[in-house]
């Protein structure tokens, strides 16, 4: 027996107009090439063509002249070469120089996919059967660049999804904050990723047992003065600091409309993307409510498993996730305490899904496997597709598999409520395949999900199709349940 898809009519795909400011900067000499040209200029020369650059990008971006402002100051230090004092020009100048540094970059130019859904914060003002929900993407650019992009919305009492329409200038956050270290839990991440302890203690030895963001850079710097340091040595030094720069906060200014806000790579460990963030409303035990996201960061040649959470959409706190067990992909946690301590489903052998408790939310030390591939089309591997949904009859947890001509299909599986690391139900056939229409895309042959919710007795399916685009599929809850049960132990 198959059960019941209602594929909705919504579909986001990937607008190039989506733009942000980005500082540029490729090398030294040619920066300093740039500056003594617009250094050569009139007053009059500085003031039209900073006013032919205003006219053209300050509809596009908002207080445009400020993030020229801030570009300019980053490369401040460069006047020292030029024996010149910057505090010296114009207003005009300065900000010309500065927009010259700084370029457009179009968020979602390629991509608009890998969605997860959460209720909305605010549930005020709706209509009977009503819910207000927020939506995650991951956008894809030039460089296939990913980042966290945003959409908000309405479930009517018919399930049928109603959307913003989105605000036209997108931004990056107002203001990033750096944290302060630990050195002993610090230590422990470096040794979790088999990072050398003997040049470890070449960094931290110098500094105390907690130390900021830059006392850390200053030692990194002292040390990488010696000259006796190999190559492999230096290396792993570069390693150290990526740990570090994976810390940060962000704050939005409140005058950005929720689909304004756009969370793109910052720290060194993420600069080739963010990818796939998992997002869940957790509530715990005290009735509190913290947005948590589980996404992966890239550099280009490695990932590191991280956490965002946050309160209002607003604030965001990035970090590391820590432990043996939170070193890969597909990590998606439970939306509430299990027996008093957290929960996730994740992949960390790349093969099958395990389960993991902890008393802490950011560290993942023991796990046991949950599923291991069973069915033709997940033999290669199987994944979550997002995190565990209550429901009375128990955690209905979304799968991914793989299958032949690397397939993407959802499956599900029920999980015991009060034992979750128990499976109690699941499907022989995927939930869903992709269809004729969903299979042409950057990645052929894929449907992919981060996210799903439950409301007026369906479960509703945010999911991609083949890389490329979104949509949502609702399926009768009941039903699917139904079908899992029956499947219990069933081959």
């Amino acid at each position: 027996m198959s059960v019941r898809l209602n594929r909705k009519s919504v579909v986001f795909i990937p607008n190039p107009r989506r733009t942000i400011t980005r500082f540029y900067f490729t090398d030294e000499e040619k920066a300093l090439q740039v500056i003594r040209k617009v250094l050569q200029l009139s007053p009059d020369e500085a003031y039209f063509e900073l006013q032919q650059v205003l006219r053209n990008f300050s509809m596009r971006h908002r207080q445009i002249a400020k993030v020229f402002e801030a570009n300019f100051q980053n490369i401040q230090r460069l006047f020292k070469k030029l024996k010149f004092e910057p505090d010296s020009l114009s207003e005009d100048v300065r900000l010309l120089i500065g927009s010259y540094f700084t370029h457009e970059y179009s968020v979602e130019a390629a991509a608009y996919f890998n969605p997860s859904i959460v209720a909305h914060p605010d549930q005020h003002g709706l209509l009977k059967g009503e819910k207000r929900i927020i939506v995650s993407f991951r956008a894809t650019g030039e460089g296939h660049i990913s980042s966290i992009v945003f959409r908000e919305g309405i479930i009517d009492a018919d399930n049928n999804l109603h959307f913003n329409k989105p605000g036209n200038l997108d931004e990056m956050p107002e203001c990033i904050k750096r944290t302060v270290y630990n050195k002993k839990s610090f230590t422990k991440k470096l040794d979790e990723m088999d990072i050398h302890k003997d040049i470890v203690d070449l960094v931290l030895d110098k500094l105390k047992s907690k130390f900021t963001y830059g006392e850390l850079q200053a030692s990194i710097s002292g040390t990488l003065k010696d000259v006796t340091l190999t190559p492999t040595k230096r290396k792993v030094i570069e390693e150290i600091n990526w740990v570090a720069d994976s810390h940060y906060e962000m704050t939005f200014s409140l005058n950005t409309a929720l689909s304004e806000r756009v969370i793109f790579p910052i720290s060194y460990s993420e600069r080739n993307g963010i990818e796939d963030a998992r997002f869940v409303r957790f509530t715990d035990d005290d009735g509190a409510v913290t947005y948590y996201a589980t996404y992966t960061a890239y550099n280009g040649y490695t990932i590191l498993p991280k956490l965002i959470a946050t309160k209002d959409f607003y604030y965001f706190k990035i970090s590391p996730l820590n432990g043996k067990y939170a070193q890969n992909k597909d990590m998606a946690l439970f939306p509430r305490k299990i027996n008093g301590k957290y929960a996730m489903v994740g992949r960390y052998d790349g093969v099958n899904n395990y389960i993991m408790f902890s008393d802490k939310v950011n560290l993942w030390k023991e796990a046991q496997l949950l599923q291991e591939p069973s069915f033709p089309w997940e033999f290669i591997q199987i994944g979550n597709s997002g995190s565990p949904v209550e429901t009375p009859e128990g955690w209905l947890l979304i799968t991914h598999g793989v299958g032949p001509m690397r397939t993407y299909s959802l499956g599900a599986v029920l999980l015991d409520l009060d034992h979750p690391e128990k499976v109690i139900g699941h499907l022989k056939y995927p939930l869903m395949m992709p269809n004729e229409k969903e299979r042409e895309g950057y990645v052929p042959n894929v449907i992919y999900s981060c996210g799903s919710i439950v409301h007026n007795h369906e479960l509703i399916i945010s999911y991609a199709m083949s890389d490329y685009a979104s949509s949502f599929v609702s399926v009768p809850l009941q039903e699917l349940l139904e079908e899992l049960k029956n499947n219990h132990n069933k081959t």
